[in-house]
């Protein structure tokens, strides 16, 4: 039986130079698309070093925002590296919110439903702490099979020089990323009003260090 990949999620520097930089790009692009009004509350779930939480700051005008992510790491990370007064990180499970129902006017999540053992809970729970019928709830993540051209063509190198590699591409592990499964999902979970879109942002890099050395930062 083959082993499952070992995620880990601890070092907010190693993950800044490995995806960080571009979860930024999409985050900017993502939050207009919502058109969630100035002066809302938000809730990042999974908010990882803070990205998504810093993207809101800085264009959508919030009167609070609340990071909640499982990684210890990436909380310090965000609090050492975000800091305004109406921000708030915390420690927590995307799948069991410890907030109130209504309690914000719109909850998102970058990057992670995919990595959940119960990615409809997790919507769920975003569902039930915005104002339910007013609210907005919305996720992104990565076109593993397609278009995330930085890892396709790492994943596409690998499965060529080991076929055996082709268990651990993203892009055949998580079936969750593509428009009709994501959709799909937030059906299922109670949501109206669905809506996909893609984002097309680009990866330039500096050098071929620039892109390979993040491949190793575990």
């Amino acid at each position: 039986m083959a082993q499952e990949p070992t995620i880990a999620w601890a070092s907010g520097d190693a993950y800044e130079a490995y995806v960080g930089r571009w979860t930024r790009l999409v985050a900017r692009e993502f939050l207009d698309w919502l058109r969630v009004p100035a002066d809302s509350s938000w809730l990042d779930v999974g908010c990882g070093t803070g990205d998504m939480t810093r993207a809101i700051l800085e264009t959508q005008s919030p009167s609070r925002v609340v990071g909640v992510d499982a990684s210890e790491g990436f909380i310090t990370f965000a609090r050492e590296h975000v800091r305004d007064e109406r921000v708030e990180f915390n420690v927590g499970d995307a799948m069991s919110l410890p907030y109130d129902e209504e309690e914000f006017d719109a909850a998102v999540s970058g990057l992670v439903l995919n990595f959940l053992p119960d990615p409809a809970k997790a919507i769920h729970g975003m569902w039930y702490v915005t104002a339910c019928l007013d609210g907005v709830v919305g996720a992104y993540v990565w076109d593993y099979a397609g278009k995330m051209e930085m890892m396709r063509y790492f994943w596409d190198a690998a499965v060529a020089l080991d076929p055996a590699a082709a268990e651990l591409d993203e892009g055949k592990r998580f079936g969750l990323c593509r428009p009709g499964a994501l959709e799909e999902l937030l059906k299922s979970a109670g949501l109206s009003n669905v809506e996909t879109h893609a984002i097309d942002v680009p990866t330039r890099f500096r050098h071929f260090d620039d892109y390979w050395s993040p491949f190793l930062g575990g």
